[in-house]
Order: C-alpha cells, then structure tokens, then sequence
C-alpha cells in the first residue's frame, strides 16, 4: 500500500521535472560552429606522402583548436595511418591555419577506397569578461577518402556503373544499389519515378565501394518501367549531372 500511496506524488514529481526541462530547452539558442574548413572532404592519393587543409576562424573571437583523424566508429582507440600537424593551435581572430595531413604506411586494400574521417574541435578561450558564460567545444567532421594510386578511373565517371533493383524487404519496397566500383558514392539526389509516381529518397545513406546499399521506399508502389534519377557529391564538394537509369523488379 505505501508503494501505491507514493506513486502518485512521485509521477507528479517526474513530470514537473520534465516540463521544466522542455521549457529550459526552449530557451536554449542553436549553437554553431565558428571555425569553417576550405573543404567537404579530403581525398588522399595513395602516392602523395601528405595533403592539406585550410581551418579559418571568421569570428571575432580566438580558439584553440584540435585536429585529428580516425574512422567512422568515431573512437580514438582504433589505429589510422594519419597524422595531422599541428595537432593543437591557437588560431586568432579573421586568420587562418593549414593543417598538414601526414600519411604513414599502412596495409589498406589496394582494390578499393578507405573512409575515414577529418576532425576540428574549436575550444573557446575563456575570457575575463565572460562571468558564467558556458563555453561548448564544437566539433566540425568531414570525409577523409584514402584512394590507392592503382585507381586510374574519374568516380562521377564511374557512375553509370551503378545496378539498380526494387526489392520487398520485411514487406516494404526498397531500392537496391550496387555498387560495383572502387569508389564511394555520396548521393546529394535519389530519385524513383514511373508510371505518374515518384519518390525522393531524403538523406540517402552513402554506398561504399564493391557493396550495396537500400532505401525504403515507403508508400511507393513498384511496377515495371521505372527510373532513378540521381546526382552524386565530386572530389571537390560539387554535385555530378544528373543521370537516368533503368531499375528492375527482383523477382
């Protein structure tokens, strides 16, 4: 009975926490990063010993900065052939600061690409006018791609490469990529159109090189003579020309 009896008031106690926990929260501004990088990514040719990259800091105020690289898991346990130099440094107001990213010998396959990823934590300088101002340490991460030298080919070239299908997967369609290239593909736009229908696929997952990769397609209704329309990220940040391809129906 004395649980019983608790119960209520305890609820009570729950809820108000919560209530003064969303309110707080609306209150709370959006916070973003105040250093920018000179790239979206970085490609790493197999045969060069380093690349670089810009880190500025536009605001008017200076930080410290911490550089390092390691793979999707995002830990700082796993190994990675990389180096960044300066690892930590001050970078002041309207300056910049390149970073050097160093490659060290590795057996990574040479059949293919290696993701990793490129990181900038920016630390605020406390200062003496700051009273109780909490400093947040922002973190801004991009793709590293390690690309062997043994790759000749251009990867929006590639592209055209890509086999489409639609699937019933637990009794939903989805669309199927594979990929048979050494290449990662970002898809920027994922399209499914035909017969007076469409689906775009919002937010697609990144297809890795040699594998495959799905996409429910919620609502859709599969049936034959269906298209993808498509556009994928370049080396370079851009988005590659559209492309139109035939998908087919797994049995």
């Amino acid at each position: 009975m004395f649980g019983l009896t608790q119960q209520p008031n305890a609820s009570r106690h729950v809820i108000g926490v919560c209530l003064t926990l969303l309110m707080l929260a609306a209150h709370i501004p959006v916070t973003q990063a105040a250093l920018t990088i000179g790239a979206t990514r970085v490609v790493f040719d197999s045969d060069k010993r380093s690349t670089s990259v810009i880190v500025a800091n536009p605001s008017n105020r200076p930080f410290a900065v911490q550089t390092w690289v390691n793979t999707a898991s995002d830990d700082d346990t796993t190994a990675v052939p990389f180096i960044p130099s300066p690892p930590l440094f001050r970078l002041n107001p309207g300056k910049e600061q390149q970073v050097q990213i160093n490659g060290l010998p590795n057996k990574l396959p040479p059949d293919r690409e290696s993701l990793f990823y490129f990181n900038v934590q920016e630390i605020p300088q406390a200062e003496a006018n700051d009273g109780n101002v909490l400093n947040i340490a922002l973190r801004t991460r991009i793709k590293l791609f390690y690309r062997p030298s043994q790759l000749k080919d251009n990867p929006i070239a590639r592209l055209k490469d890509l086999q489409w299908s639609i699937k019933n997967v637990g009794g939903q369609p989805h669309l199927v990529v594979n990929n048979p290239t050494p290449f990662h593909v970002s898809f920027i736009r994922l399209d499914v159109t035909g017969n007076g229908q469409s689906h775009a696929v919002q937010n697609a997952t990144m297809v890795e090189p040699l594998g495959n990769q799905s996409y429910p397609l919620n609502g859709f209704k599969p049936n034959n003579n269906l298209q993808v329309v498509f556009s994928a990220i370049n080396d370079y940040g851009g988005y590659s020309t559209p492309l139109t391809q035939p998908i087919q129906l797994a049995p």
